[in-house]
């Protein structure tokens, strides 16, 4: 597979579109070419966010890695593994039940690492360190399962961000306090991606937690994760420039976000029986009519600095819910929330970090229904 390349398969048979991808890609051959070896660790590193259905559009779909896993052995690879790291206050043992991937792991025997609890590795990622876990770095052939979703605060997420689940939870909170998108963009240079299989069955294009999923039934693959973000921006109507990490990644050598000279093809589902098929074929553009005024205006609500993705992402929801019940309008000022509040004073504030306000909600993070709560009481004093 070049790395200007880019497939796109369409159709319901999640576990059968993901072994179509990596026989199509020629998969086995870029590992055996790539390894120079007999038995080499191959890893996958879906996206497990959190403990949330992959039918909520957050989630990497745990038959994607049967289909992975099944074109592998049937390709005489034996050495696999399935790793994953949660967003910080989030356990990975969780998600792992939650989305379906603990069982499908057990089902056929795949180890599986929680990088929460690794050790890690400082490693010099072009000019910036960032610790590493050191599974992650011991991978021979590291294949990125990631969703192609929004997010509330890169306005995207797909290949590039997705690596942030190799890092330890400090390097992850350090990230946040670092505003994201420059360590993202470095941490492209530390750790290899060597295949992509973006899922986008049923993404959330507003929100990395999901609750808001859309249908598109697709996945992606490519080996050159610049290129698979900027591919997914424009399919989901999201301005490249918005999302400085593709453009830093690419400065770091990690690939290129360069879409014009991309070479897309698309391969359809047909049944004959009950045996999928695919063949060549056009792919409509998806007509995603996402508003984020929306959002946007209650984004507006927020004074955030330096927040996790798990305390603003659980936020920004529990905001529209709110709104919809009509009682966001006696608002008394901005929301306060993020690290860069601790030993800070203010009005209202969301986790722990916001202790010093008049009234603070802890929590590392809290709940969406204490949040929900406590917003509520504090709306109608």
């Amino acid at each position: 597979m070049d790395r200007n390349e880019i497939i796109v398969i369409s159709g319901f048979r999640i576990a059968d579109m993901a072994y179509e991808l990596c026989r199509v890609s020629g998969l086995a051959d870029m590992i055996r070419s790539s390894c120079g070896r007999e038995d080499p660790l191959i890893a996958m590193k879906p996206n497990l966010v959190g403990p949330i259905p992959a039918g909520e559009g957050a989630t990497t779909h745990p038959e994607i890695i049967e289909g992975v896993a099944g074109y592998l052995r049937a390709e005489g690879f034996r050495n696999l593994a399935v790793m994953e790291g949660s967003w910080v206050g989030d356990r990975t043992q969780d998600a792992l039940m939650v989305t379906g991937t603990g069982p499908v792991c057990d089902k056929l025997g795949i180890p599986f690492t929680d990088l929460q609890s690794d050790d890690y590795k400082a490693v010099d990622c072009a000019g910036m360190t960032i610790k590493i876990c050191r599974r992650a770095l011991e991978a021979d052939y590291l294949i990125n399962l990631p969703v192609m979703k929004g997010h509330c605060q890169t306005r995207m997420t797909c290949a590039l961000k997705n690596m942030k689940g190799c890092i330890p939870n400090q390097e992850k909170r350090r990230f946040h306090r670092m505003g994201l998108h420059d360590p993202i963009g470095h941490l492209a240079a530390g750790i290899r991606q060597d295949f992509i299989i973006a899922d986008a069955i049923c993404p959330d294009l507003t929100f990395e937690d999901g609750g808001n999923p859309v249908e598109m039934n697709r996945m992606m693959c490519a080996v050159d994760p610049v290129l698979m973000d900027a591919y997914s921006c424009s399919v989901i109507g999201v301005d490249q420039e918005s999302v400085p990490y593709i453009r830093i990644a690419e400065e770091c050598g990690a690939g290129s976000g360069d879409i014009s000279g991309a070479k897309v093809s698309v391969l359809l589902e047909k049944m004959d029986g009950d045996t999928p098929a695919y063949i060549r074929g056009d792919l409509p553009a998806l007509q995603w009519n996402g508003d984020y005024r929306q959002i946007l205006k209650i984004k507006e609500m927020v004074e955030d600095i330096d927040s996790c993705s798990a305390c603003y992402g659980t936020l920004i929801p529990v905001l529209r819910r709110l709104e919809k019940e009509g009682l966001l309008h006696d608002l008394p000022g901005r929301i306060g929330i993020g690290q860069g509040y601790r030993g800070k004073t203010g009005k209202t504030g969301i986790g722990s970090c916001t202790s010093g306000f008049d009234i603070s909600l802890p929590g590392c993070p809290p709940s969406a229904d204490d949040m929900y709560e406590f917003l509520r009481k504090a709306l109608s004093r």
